[in-house]
């Protein structure tokens, strides 16, 4: 059964953090900043850019550009992060009402920035074996900037994290940008490595822990992590473009465009120069930072707009996320 994406859209804020300033928040030369982390700026959320809010704005530029009816869709399913408007909240059914889907169901989904490319087999899974859903909508924001501390050097790399919306509409029988197949790692040793420690039910928050900054994302071992991530982390990258690569038919050689997470410059040159592709066969997110599960589609709009991706091009989106999770997917563009 073919499935295809229909029309793509990204939400990205007016405002933005330079690399000058987030050196003078946080000691780290402006230098290392743009050279070695690998961003001169970032988007960061105005007063109304609510992580909800951002990705209905993101789902009504798709349904605009895919020219579809929001009676027409099937499923709403939210792929943007927990930290949202409101702490206990189903954010697919808000962005199901905003948006006119007035007879479809929604639901939120989970898997930090690993989110939409793991969506969108869920996504395909559903429309595979539900014959009454045949148009389906992703979309959600993200705006974790609001959990970083520049003081605190555990998280420097996550001192990237940006904000913004992304949409995805998915149609049963289209014949273009066809979504193929996907693969998916996890690994539950780093569940626990990486949270905002105040907030749950095993700290709940409170005056102390606002005072002793734990409403922030930290790293509760970083040394640590970072052996045993590094043994892991490209392993499980390269691992799961490959197989998403073979279930769906291809080999390393076919692929034309690689949609990746912004990281450091470093880790994303070795992916690209694993598969023999080259900086014209992806795009590297250097004035956008790491915006969690939208960085796939903001880099396929990019690659689009640039010219890097054609009719007929092999398109493999990836995909990392805090717990650990590594995400791919294959799609033909065309």
């Amino acid at each position: 059964m073919k499935i295809g994406i229909v029309s793509t859209g990204v939400y990205i804020p007016q405002h933005f953090q330079t690399a000058a300033e987030i050196s003078a928040a946080s000691g780290i030369p402006q230098e290392i900043i743009e050279t070695k982390m690998g961003f001169s700026r970032k988007p960061v959320p105005g007063p109304e850019d609510h992580t909800c809010q951002m990705g209905i704005w993101a789902a009504q530029k798709a349904l605009e550009k895919g020219n579809i009816d929001p009676k027409d869709i099937d499923l709403v399913i939210y792929i943007g992060e927990e930290h949202k408007e409101y702490p206990l909240w189903t954010a697919g059914i808000k962005l199901q009402e905003e948006v006119g889907a007035v007879n479809a169901w929604a639901f939120d989904v989970q898997q930090r920035c690993g989110t939409m490319v793991m969506a969108l087999k869920v996504a395909k899974d559903m429309m595979t074996a539900d014959p009454d859903i045949n148009t389906v909508l992703l979309a959600g924001g993200y705006r974790n900037s609001d959990f970083i501390d520049y003081s605190n050097p555990r998280t420097r790399f996550m001192y990237n994290l940006a904000a913004g919306g992304g949409a995805v509409i998915l149609k049963k029988g289209h014949e273009q940008n066809q979504l193929l197949a996907s693969h998916i790692i996890t690994d539950g040793s780093f569940s626990e490595d990486v949270a905002v420690v105040a907030g749950g039910t095993r700290n709940p928050i409170s005056a102390s822990a606002i005072e002793q900054r734990l409403n922030y994302l930290d790293v509760m071992d970083p040394e640590g992590m970072k052996q045993r991530l590094e043994q892991k982390s490209m392993q499980n990258f390269i691992s799961v473009i490959e197989r998403a690569l073979e279930k769906s038919g291809f080999g390393n050689d076919d692929l034309d465009y690689l949609a990746i997470l912004h990281m450091k410059r470093s880790a994303h040159d070795h992916v690209l120069s694993h598969f023999g592709l080259t900086d014209e066969q992806s795009y590297y997110l250097s004035e956008y930072g790491h915006i969690g599960q939208i960085d796939q589609i903001l880099s396929l709009e990019l690659g689009l707009e640039s010219g890097r991706i054609q009719p007929g091009h092999l398109v493999g989106l990836v995909s990392a996320g805090i717990g650990y999770a590594w995400d791919s997917c294959v799609i033909r563009w065309g």
